[in-house]
């Protein structure tokens, strides 16, 4: 057996799951984003910073070169003189040959200035952390950052060899030689600058290593900060997760409570509706959500539901009655039968009698039983094209026969040829019930007209009679079944108070219309309309 949890936490559980979820895709994002936009910022300020050292050589080369003009001097003492301002502003730590007669000596805070200022002003993050580098196109270190000591950063043809050895040890692993022969080993000759991570003083740096036609230039800087940074960032997000966690699990139990009240209010009072006060409902909410809306749901079901007891308490009380008086009558009328002596004559009427009471009894139960089955929908249409001229004509010869006792006047006016779909023989019984109906309650030398026309796509079909009428007050129940308009009127009539309920019924399965309008004392008018197609 499954283990039952209930919504509220059902709810609370989703709720954090989706805000859990929700995070954990959020602080990924943000992290590496956050990890892709410094490590982009950080190759973005050694690119500046090695392109602010190429302006710098240049600069120095084009004022060297304007204030020596016109004198000729050799290949290696012009490439000595590109570098005389690292040379100047560094002379204590000055790495490579010193021109003839200059001096060692420490640089002053100006001298400084003048290679720093220029970097300086594209450094991003700490200056501190920053590592350059500069030689010639040779490879001989010129200038150095105090920071690197007596260390040495790698230069191009350095690292293009260690790419070479890497590329040497996949390429010796490849089994397939036909493959790794077209592969070729990179050529530092292609390549101006590359980035890539070493150690250095036992931390990680981020270099750049850029060639132009003066200078070698390499540029580090130690990641630490960046680590540092990210490290920091993790830490709150590792914090934050199950803190917001937390909040979105009491958050969610709050929110689901808070949202599930009306629904316990509703089922509280759900339970006290019961068959013997249907007429209670649920209290409706002034807001137009979905538990208003559920509850307006309920309360129509109520009415509904209400009003099919009532239908059927009054149908039971009814149909008990109706059966009960021809069984009373049958059940005196046997007992005088069986308990008096009569003659041959006498116990004739008193089966004649009987057998007159059981067919009414049969009538009535059959006809219960045609509408118990319409009610399941037990009970097929054989719906089919028909000629309803020919139909209304035959019921009309037949009405005349009927009303002929009672001296009644048959009119009738039927458009010839008119077709439709529909059961010929349920409509023939609806129609017939209507017409009987009006040949009960006609006064003697009353008149009853038939009249069958086509009408924008409906057939309609209209019965009036010159009869007692209906009052107002009971049109609205008078294809209930059992329904009788005035007892006192019609209890000379016989009837089970069932045909205008089968005509109803038979009507509604056609997706038809059935209308009565009377008047009292001078008659009434049903007018029966089904559509051409079913």
């Amino acid at each position: 057996m499954g283990l039952k949890v209930s919504l509220r936490v059902r709810l609370a559980f989703w709720y954090t799951a989706i805000v859990g979820l929700s995070l954990l895709l959020f602080g990924a994002y943000t992290y590496l984003s956050v990890s892709n936009e410094l490590n982009t910022n950080l190759d973005a300020s050694l690119a500046k910073v090695a392109s602010s050292l190429d302006i710098l050589i240049e600069k120095n080369i084009s004022l060297e070169s304007s204030s020596k003009s016109g004198k000729s001097e050799s290949k290696e003492k012009k490439s000595k003189e590109k570098f005389s301002l690292f040379i100047e502003s560094e002379k204590g730590r000055f790495v490579g040959p010193l021109r003839p007669g200059l001096t060692k000596s420490e640089p002053t805070e100006e001298e400084n200035d003048i290679v720093w200022s220029a970097i300086y002003e594209h450094i991003l993050m700490n200056p501190k952390n920053y590592y350059i580098q500069i030689a010639d196109t040779n490879n001989r270190i010129i200038w150095r950052s105090k920071n690197l000591q007596s260390d040495t950063l790698p230069l191009l043809t350095g690292l293009m060899e260690q790419e070479n050895k890497i590329f040497g040890i996949f390429k010796g692993s490849d089994k397939d030689t036909s493959t790794s022969s077209n592969i070729q080993p990179p050529d530092a000759q292609l390549f101006d600058s590359i980035y890539t991570n070493i150690v250095l003083q036992s931390q990680e740096i981020r270099l750049l290593v850029k060639k132009n036609n003066q200078a070698v230039v390499s540029v580090g800087y130690a990641i630490v900060d960046v680590q540092g940074t990210m490290k920091e960032l993790f830490s709150i997000l590792l914090i934050a997760f199950p803190l917001v966690l937390v909040v979105s699990i009491l958050g969610g139990l709050t929110l689901s409570k808070l949202s599930l009240r009306p629904i316990d209010e509703v089922t509280r009072e759900a339970d006290e509706i019961t068959a013997r006060n249907l007429s209670k409902r649920l209290g409706e909410l002034p807001t137009n959500d979905e538990v208003g809306r559920l509850i307006i749901t309920l309360n129509n079901m109520i009415e509904r539901l209400e009003y099919s007891f009532t239908q059927i308490r009054q149908f039971t009380s009814d149909a008990s009655h109706e059966l009960r008086t021809p069984l009373t009558i049958l059940q005196g009328e046997l007992e005088l039968a069986l308990y008096n002596t009569k003659t041959i004559e006498e116990y004739e009427v008193v089966i004649t009698s009987a057998l007159e009471e059981v067919l009414r009894l049969a009538n009535v139960v059959e006809t219960l039983l045609e509408l118990s089955k319409a009610d399941a929908g037990q009970v097929k249409m054989d719906v089919k094209e028909a000629n309803i001229s020919k139909m209304i004509q035959d019921i009309a010869e037949d009405a005349i026969i009927l009303a002929e006792s009672k001296g009644i006047k048959v009119n009738s006016i039927i458009e010839p040829e008119v077709i439709s779909y529909v059961d010929n023989n349920r409509i023939h019984q609806a129609v017939l019930n209507v017409v009987d109906n009006a040949i009960k309650y006609t006064n003697e030398s009353g008149v009853i007209s038939i009249e069958l026309k086509k009408n924008k796509g409906w057939t309609e079909i209209i019965i009036t009679d010159s009869g007692q009428g209906i009052p107002q007050e009971h049109l609205p129940h008078i294809f209930d079944r059992f329904y009788r308009v005035d007892v006192s009127r019609s209890s000379y009539i016989h009837g089970s108070g069932l045909g205008l309920s089968i005509v109803k019924w038979i009507i509604d399965a056609h997706k038809g219309e059935i209308k009565v309008n009377s008047v009292l004392n001078k008659g009434t008018t049903f007018k029966i309309r089904l559509p051409d197609k079913h």
